[in-house]
């Protein structure tokens, strides 16, 4: 009998139910938590869109009322034209500025970085209304033109569909920078060196070159900003509501601000506009999936050379000049100038010799503010805790693929499909309908948070735990750790540097997020975000543009501190 005869006639070790259900347990639990953290809401919108308000029986209604007006055909319009031409006009900003910084010799880099950095932690609602001021009719742009051209004139109407673009699209320059930064640090240069070395101009070799290589990231990113500007409340309720333009997330909000609220209504509406972005999603995802095709770097010892722009380096560096100016510099400005003067008036001498620290002097007189600004703090930093806690146990199942993990990686994904203004609808409802009176506190906020953002804390941890390899693990497990004591004493050091930077983007936008807390902000329990956009409304912008500079500060000293910090993990772990 031969050594395969052998074993083949040894009895087959067969696990019992036990050791089956015990190997599937830890998935199913965390299956599960996600299961109740992100099935719900849609469960809840669905129910409500198809009851009736007075009789709660079963109905169509709402939609048929929602098809029927014509109103939501004028708000879908305009909700399309001003995306797609926001995502344009970010996309060609955003990835011209990547692409000079990283696959040029320009000047001047780390100004780009620095625009980017700062610009995260500025509330949209701040970014806003310095756009306003600085476009507005009492704002410097018209200014100059009356001086010059017209006295009596406007150069440009910034409460315009043209005007929400401008200010969405110079909104998302930053991210789409950081985003395609690292696709243009990846390409390889030869084909851009060969296309100079053919005679081909800068021009010829961005748009056939450097740009087909990209395409997929483009293609995606760009659709990914499409959908971000679908689902955008602080541009389209401070400029849209105001002049009359009406869009398709102001509109779920101002139905639900009527008194009584048309939760059915918005209920419906929200399940149409969820079932717009899923659809895009679902292309987004093929899109995606075909990025290999276009791959440029091959082997270990690839090193990225810049391409040399010749003469053109001054042009170069100028657009990043002009790109600071754009995304820093002019709004910082005007933020910190309203917050000087006793109201909004035009940049001049006599402005300039008025200025004032009553502003400031009204936000730290107030307890108010510092509570406001604690509220923030720790709903924001609690939700990116939740968030990162829970992704990076679902990635680490998912990665490795523990038995039972295969729906984790779609659950995470299910909060993409909401709209920030969608879950603020379903979480009302939900929060009214709790045994718990929770409606109007930071509970409900945080909650809300939390389901928002999995799918970015997904993408950290995912990416952070698939390069490490799981031998390091296996080892562990050889010598007798449990698997709580390898995840918290091998992975989590090693993967830290990814949790800290997701822990970081869920916890600065959480803290700017308007459109979620606008709707579950209760009178003490509100974010920075909401406390503005209500100064605002009441006339405070000197107040409000007091503590955008405050915030803005204090969020920038953060979050340079955190990066700095990351970066000295990265290095230890690489043995830099």
């Amino acid at each position: 009998m031969t050594v395969l005869d052998a074993t083949r006639s040894l009895p087959v070790y067969r696990k019992s139910a036990r050791e089956r259900l015990a190997e599937y347990a830890p998935a199913i639990i965390v299956t599960i938590i996600l299961a109740v953290i992100v099935i719900p809401p849609v469960i809840v919108l669905l129910r409500t869109s198809l009851r009736g308000n007075d009789d709660g029986v079963f109905t169509l209604s709402h939609y048929a009322s929602l098809f029927s007006d014509p109103r939501l055909y004028v708000s879908a319009w305009n909700s399309v034209s001003f995306s797609v031409l926001a995502m344009l006009l970010s996309l060609v900003n955003g990835g011209l500025v990547a692409w000079l910084v990283e696959r040029t010799n320009v000047r001047f880099k780390s100004l780009a970085y620095i625009s980017a950095i700062i610009s995260l932690g500025t509330p949209y609602i701040i970014y806003v209304s310095a756009w306003l001021y600085i476009l507005g009719r009492a704002g410097p742009v018209n200014g100059l033109y009356r001086a010059l051209v017209d006295s009596t004139g406007t150069l440009f109407n910034v409460y315009s569909i043209t005007g929400m673009v401008l200010i969405e699209g110079f909104l998302w320059s930053p991210l789409v920078f950081l985003l395609l930064s690292a696709t243009f640090r990846r390409s390889n240069a030869d084909m851009e060196e060969a296309a100079r070395i053919a005679g081909a101009s800068v021009f010829a070799t961005v748009t056939r070159i450097s740009l087909r290589l990209a395409m997929p990231a483009v293609l995606g990113l760009g659709l990914f900003v499409f959908i971000r500007n679908l689902e955008a409340f602080d541009v389209p309720v401070l400029i849209g509501t105001p002049s009359k333009i009406s869009l398709l997330t102001t509109d779920i909000y101002l139905s639900m601000t009527q008194v009584p609220p048309q939760l059915g209504h918005a209920s419906a509406f929200s399940i149409v506009l969820m079932f717009v972005v899923a659809v895009l999603l679902y292309y987004y995802g093929k899109i995606s999936k075909h990025a290999e095709r276009f791959a440029s770097i091959t082997g270990k010892g690839y090193r990225p050379r810049p391409f040399d722009l010749g003469r053109s380096k001054w042009l170069g560096s100028a657009l990043i000049l002009f790109n600071a100016m754009l995304v820093l510099v002019l709004p910082l400005a005007a933020i910190l100038y309203n917050s000087l003067t006793p109201f909004a008036r035009p940049v001049n001498w006599t402005g300039l010799t008025n200025l004032t620290f009553d502003h400031y002097r009204a936000v730290f007189a107030q307890s108010y503010y510092l509570e406001l600004a604690l509220n923030t703090v720790i709903v924001a930093a609690a939700s990116a805790t939740a968030a990162i806690l829970i992704t990076s146990i679902a990635a680490w199942m998912n990665v490795r693929r523990w038995p039972g993990s295969a729906l984790l990686d779609q659950l995470t994904s299910v909060p993409l499909v909401f709209p920030g203004i969608v879950l603020g609808v379903a979480m009302i409802e939900m929060a009214l309908n709790f045994p718990l009176p929770v409606y109007g506190t930071l509970w409900v906020i945080g909650f809300a948070f939390v389901i928002r953002y999995l799918p970015y804390g997904m993408r950290y941890s995912h990416a952070g735990i698939i390069q490490i390899h799981r031998e390091l693990e296996d080892a562990a497990g050889i010598s007798g750790a449990s698997r709580p004591t390898i995840l918290r004493r091998i992975l989590v050091p090693l993967i830290s540097p990814s949790l800290i930077a997701g822990w970081l983007f869920i916890f600065l936008i959480a803290a700017k997020e308007l459109s979620i807390a606008v709707l579950l902000a209760g009178y003490n329990a509100k974010t920075i975000s909401v406390a503005m956009f209500d100064q605002w409304v009441n006339g405070a912008g000197g107040e409000v543009a007091a503590m955008g500079v405050i915030w803005t500060s204090v969020m920038t000293i953060f979050t340079a501190t955190l990066y700095m910090i990351t970066r000295r993990r990265t290095d230890l772990i690489s043995g830099k």
